[in-house]
């Protein structure tokens, strides 16, 4: 089809409705096929390609699952809070109040204020990482020769920038992030191992606790050791579901973890929210 011409240009682009590529998001989310819940309840379905980013505002109580589906995914993630995007995921307080390290089933991830603003709900993977953060421009210029949003081997940090604009914050406002499926360990010497993917189709669901921000960017994770950029589908599914209440097992795992809930229930209940 001939696109030398506004008609010829408008003609083709038509013709592309109802096509299908491996990575794109689902739009309504209820035609993705065989839902994990209800079709009306899933809210986001999407598959982001290896080297690109994803970003979404989800209600309070959104579950939110992430599938590695070929084994070389690496989901980076960023958390703020909707209506005031000043409180955001502290990695740093996310694993030292739960004095533990190593992301999976039944940990919280936490803002810098003490509350909860998702809790992991379900992990069929074990490979996280809370330690390294994302890749950088410097980084994948050394190792790749280019690490720029358009090349072909995008750094974190700079895809984090794109979603981060597209709602309303800076550069400044990136904080360090956790990344899912590709793990990492500590040895004794203080070392890190780099354990890698636990294989195709591991997932780990999410359970927002608040109003949240979220932002995804599939790239390798920076401590990876193979010389080439190796980064793999990742499929991302949310369904409207309802918040942790108190007296659930998650709610009670620990005092550290109820601490965290109650302040985020009082702070909720303050503005009307809960």
């Amino acid at each position: 089809m001939a696109t030398a011409t506004t008609h010829g240009a408008r003609d083709h682009a038509r013709a592309q409705e109802g096509t299908h590529a491996e990575a794109m998001p689902v739009v309504p989310a209820a035609d993705w096929p065989d839902p994990p819940c209800a079709a009306g309840h899933l809210v986001w379905a999407e598959t982001v390609a290896g080297g690109n980013y994803t970003h979404r505002v989800l209600a309070r109580g959104t579950e939110l699952r992430l599938t590695d589906l070929h084994g070389d995914a690496c989901a980076h993630l960023l958390l703020f809070v909707a209506d005031r995007p000043w409180e955001r995921l502290n990695v740093a307080d996310t694993v030292k109040v739960q004095w533990n390290a190593y992301l999976g089933e039944g940990r919280l991830l936490l803002s810098d204020q003490g509350r909860v603003l998702a809790s992991v709900v379900a992990d069929a993977s074990g490979r996280h990482d809370a330690l390294c953060g994302t890749s950088t421009l410097v980084r994948n210029t050394e190792r790749y020769g280019d690490g720029t949003p358009q090349s072909a081997s995008p750094a974190g940090r700079e895809l984090f920038k794109l979603a981060a604009a597209k709602n309303g914050l800076q550069p400044r406002d990136l904080p360090p992030s956790l990344s899912f499926f590709q793990g990492v360990e500590v040895r004794e010497d203080g070392a890190l191992d780099f354990t890698g993917s636990s294989g195709p189709g591991g997932s780990v669901t999410l359970r927002a606790e608040q109003d949240i921000t979220v932002l995804i960017a599939n790239v390798p994770h920076p401590v990876d050791p193979r010389p080439d950029y190796v980064s793999t589908p990742l499929e991302v599914l949310a369904w409207r579901a309802a918040p942790t209440p108190p007296g659930d097992p998650l709610w009670e795992a620990t005092p550290e973890g109820r601490r965290a809930f109650l302040n985020t229930a009082e702070f909720l209940a303050a503005r009307g929210l809960a």
